[in-house]
């Protein structure tokens, strides 16, 4: 998949009268690492807005010093708690419910706090995995909204919950773990917006760029860079997560 390829579907967006819109969402933030400083800087000058997934119980004071990003909660501690033949996820089958909430609810004080005006209280689930029926359960401890991977099925989790995925995820998780590459991320996007187009996806939901800073080499970089530019300069729309994500429904 090339640039010419995303710009030809952003152009049929146009054509129909229709306005492409992205947002963006980076994983694993703990410590103003010299990574994250260059992502954050990346956000400010592009003028797209980020929403920082934060490790509640990892994060370091000194992260929120100016962050210039919309937080939203990385889990509790980002411990992998599954069962052996289970996918890693921190909210094991065997947890029950009443523990799994209780851990939610203590993380969400603890970010919030420390976050401030940043904080919005949606939980962004490490390794983009939760039991659905925890969903319902998360108003009591705090959290309106849910952001995993893939598509979702509908505007909300569970009533009450605001739900807005990620669809193109920029790291090779089962390869070398570092860039996908332009073609696996731009094949992702154009995937995601043709189905949104033509009615097989929620045209609803935009388009959401997965990142995690700490991975990230100077080609991945290059190319959140060339995404931006070229995105905004074809009409699309790269939203604010403030916008996604309301307090409350």
């Amino acid at each position: 998949m090339s640039w010419r390829e995303l710009e030809e579907e952003l152009a049929r967006w146009r054509e129909a009268g229709r306005v492409a819109d992205f947002w963006w969402r980076d994983d694993d933030a703990t410590l103003p690492s010299s990574a994250l400083q260059q992502l954050l800087k990346l956000s400010k000058s592009s003028a797209v807005p980020l929403a920082l997934a934060v490790v509640p119980l990892e994060a370091a004071s000194e992260l929120f010093n100016g962050l210039g990003a919309s937080v939203l909660m990385h889990g509790t501690d980002h411990r992998n708690r599954a069962a052996p033949g289970e996918k890693k996820t921190e909210f094991a089958a065997a947890e029950p419910e009443a523990e799994a909430i209780a851990r939610l609810a203590a993380a969400r004080e603890r970010l919030a706090r420390l976050a401030g005006a940043s904080f919005l209280p949606v939980l962004a689930p490490p390794w983009n995995r939760f039991k659905r029926a925890l969903a319902a359960r998360l108003p009591a401890a705090g959290l309106h909204g849910l952001s995993a991977y893939g598509p979702r099925a509908a505007g909300e989790a569970a009533p009450g919950i605001r739900q807005v995925n990620t669809h193109v995820d920029i790291i090779d998780w089962r390869g070398t773990r570092g860039f996908a590459g332009e073609a696996a991320a731009l094949g992702a996007a154009v995937k995601h917006l043709a189905a949104r187009r033509g009615g097989s996806a929620d045209a609803a939901e935009p388009t959401g760029w997965l990142t995690h800073h700490a991975l990230h080499d100077a080609a991945a970089q290059a190319f959140l860079e060339r995404l931006f530019e070229r995105t905004r300069a074809r009409g699309a729309r790269w939203l604010d997560p403030v916008a996604l994500f309301p307090s409350r429904l």
